[in-house]
């Protein structure tokens, strides 16, 4: 009897055993079926829509077609694309596309460059003037001074130049319309009548040629009346002294320039007389000069000699 009951006691509680250990196994198999049915489930979605709590994320199961946003995944499409997000377009790189160049902004089309503006020397040329020193001359080339042999050059020619009479205070006629510092030695210029003694205390430089005394002054020539009462002069003005000639080199030079250009076309004798004074006058006028007919700076500039 004992016995008996002993076994009867065992069997129980061996049941009672193995009713918990089927339990156990119910409870196991319960906790890993959402993981079998991820594998299962069509379309890659585990049960309880993919969000497995505390579970362990299978490799497999994160990379499953059409999942990817799984809860506390470390690389998932969301948080790469967050982090693209976090990058607005343009921003960060440095060179914003259209943006951040100033360069670009605030040139006014055809400003900073205008047309025929900002060149004022091309402004307030006239005709023939502003490219005195060497216009006129093929090529633009200045002319160069030479000494011409000038056959007697030491008496007159009343002939070819008639001589000038003298008229005490007598200006030349018109240099009050000639405007300029250039011109001011022939507006403030008129004839005067002194002897040797003073012409030769008032200049360190008198020549004699062509049967007149010239006296050196501020850098022209003047007829030196008085300085021999019978000295004879074809015109009654100051004369260029050009390059240290003396006047009757300056005169055949200038001659020389003209008959070069065509303006001129008699002898070049040295003599300052109606014929060289015409080509003068019209070489003035050629090129925007001050009709002086005489040998001023300016004119000599023009002829590319000074």
């Amino acid at each position: 009897m004992r016995i008996f009951f002993v076994l009867i006691c065992s069997l129980a509680l061996a049941c009672v055993a193995l009713g918990a250990q089927e339990e156990k196994g119910k409870k196991k198999e319960q906790k890993k079926g959402p993981q079998a049915g991820q594998v299962s489930q069509p379309g890659g979605k585990p049960a309880g829509a993919g969000k497995p709590t505390g579970v362990g994320k299978p490799a497999e199961v994160g990379k499953a077609k059409g999942t990817g946003k799984p809860t506390g995944v470390g690389k998932s499409a969301q948080a790469t694309q967050q982090t693209e997000v976090g990058k607005p377009a343009g921003k960060g790189k440095g060179k914003p596309p259209e943006t951040g160049k100033p360069a670009e902004v605030g040139k006014v089309t055809g400003k900073g460059k205008p047309t025929g503006t900002g060149k004022p020397v091309e402004v307030g040329k006239a005709a023939g003037a502003g490219t005195a020193v060497t216009a006129g001359r093929a090529g633009g080339k200045k002319y160069q001074a030479q000494h011409i042999n000038l056959a007697n050059n030491k008496q007159p020619k009343p002939e070819v130049a008639p001589p000038v009479k003298f008229q005490q205070n007598r200006r030349i006629e018109g240099s009050d319309r000639w405007q300029g510092s250039n011109y001011q030695v022939f507006r403030n210029y008129k004839s005067e009548w002194h002897d040797r003694n003073w012409w030769s205390g008032h200049s360190n430089n008198v020549v004699f040629v062509f049967g007149g005394w010239y006296a050196l002054n501020a850098g022209y020539w003047y007829p030196a009346w008085g300085y021999d009462p019978n000295a004879y002069y074809p015109y009654d003005g100051p004369i260029y002294a050009y390059n240290n000639l003396p006047p009757d080199q300056v005169i055949a030079n200038v001659q020389t320039a003209l008959q070069e250009q065509g303006y001129y076309q008699g002898e070049v004798d040295g003599l300052l007389g109606p014929l060289t004074r015409a080509a003068i006058a019209d070489y003035q006028r050629a090129n925007g000069l001050a009709d002086t007919a005489a040998i001023d700076q300016p004119t000599l500039e023009s002829l590319g000699m000074a």
